[in-house]
């Protein structure tokens, strides 16, 4: 649309703190209606279109993209206590093909191209702050949208898992008791070297933190945002883990590579980074289609968690290629943050589409 640039978006070239505190307004749009029905996670919903956990700060932004035709939306991964922002950049595009995973070393540019390394480090406000923030963004919420809020457990010096488990408990307690729709409970982070970072990859510690999440959680759907997970054993042991207690798995969390700038010097400290956006594509849906024929092989009576995809989403035919292989719903980051306007051209061609998979 040749309209996009009058809406804000977010800016890679600020703080991370300057960016919470510019949120946009809401804009009058009317959103075309997506024809079918759906649902997340047991919960009606107007579209598969939703945000995941990232771009939306705090409830200003919230509200901004569910104006611009998002139904779903995640309020980014807050804690227990307050945790700064790394430093800039948080967004650093790159220049990359199609991400599998296990790639050495990606390099930067100056222009996006689809894909950014992704560096801000689970950053929270304090929770009386984003506890307040989380139940006026539920009120002046339509009805008909879903606020989901992300939580993470802060490792702390001599903590045992059982000490992670209960903080990941007290900050869902704490989102629900602010009006959260759902839960959604961080277990991957490539920026981060702890362990509440790198539980997907961990499945018996997964399970102890999801069932005490759930033992306060109750009716309320519970999702898990996991990273990547190629191979299909790991997966199954993954899934067997954790499928007793999550109403949802979210995936993929992008791939994780090292960064490097023009001169071949080491970004970030030579540490790696989550690569989102479009060169994650085909790992994403690679790892759907994994997930969703294991639950598929599930006795009847069996749970199932539904999956919620992300990672490279940015068309209405990507929409339509996920919902196919196995997604309930499909969330776009990346695409919406690069373009506001996202939701309303998706929503758009899928008004019209003759072969949408409900």
């Amino acid at each position: 649309m040749q309209n996009t640039p009058q809406y804000p978006r977010y800016d890679i070239q600020q703080t991370y703190q300057w960016n919470y505190e510019n949120a946009p307004a809401p804009v009058e749009l009317e959103p075309p209606a997506v024809p079918g029905s759906w649902s997340f996670c047991g919960l009606p919903v107007p579209s598969p279109l939703g945000i995941p956990a990232g771009p939306l700060l705090n409830g200003a932004w919230v509200l901004y993209y569910a104006s611009l035709g998002f139904d779903v939306l995640t309020y980014k991964t807050v804690r227990s206590s307050a945790r700064a922002c790394y430093p800039l950049p948080n967004l650093q595009p790159v220049q990359t093909i199609s991400l599998q995973g296990g790639e050495q070393r990606i390099s930067s540019t100056e222009t996006m191209q689809g894909s950014w390394a992704v560096s801000f480090g689970m950053p929270s406000a304090a929770p009386d702050v984003w506890r307040s923030d989380i139940e006026q963004t539920r009120k002046h919420l339509p009805a008909d949208k879903i606020l989901s809020v992300s939580v993470v457990g802060s490792l702390q010096s001599g903590w045992s898992l059982e000490d992670l488990a209960d903080d990941y408990a007290l900050c869902a307690k704490w989102a629900i008791e602010s009006g959260a729709d759902c839960i959604e409970t961080n277990f991957s982070c490539p920026n981060v070297c702890t362990r509440d970072g790198q539980l997907y990859q961990q499945p018996e510690a997964a399970a102890l933190v999801a069932s005490r999440v759930k033992q306060v959680t109750g009716s309320i759907p519970y999702l898990i945002k996991i990273g990547h997970l190629p191979d299909p054993t790991q997966a199954r042991e993954f899934l067997q883990a954790v499928r007793p207690f999550a109403s949802g798995i979210v995936m993929t969390n992008s791939v994780a590579a090292t960064v490097m700038d023009s001169e071949q010097n080491l970004l970030f400290g030579g540490e790696q980074r989550g690569i989102c956006g479009a060169a994650t594509k085909a790992a994403s849906l690679h790892q759907l289609r994994i997930f969703a024929d294991l639950i598929s092989e599930l006795p009847d009576e069996a749970d199932r968690p539904q999956l919620i995809s992300c990672g490279g989403i940015s068309s209405a035919d990507d929409v339509k290629q996920f919902l196919a292989a196995g997604a309930q719903a499909t969330h776009l980051a990346t695409a919406a943050m690069c373009d506001p306007l996202i939701a309303c051209q998706i929503r758009q061609v899928l008004a019209e589409s003759e072969d949408l998979f409900v």
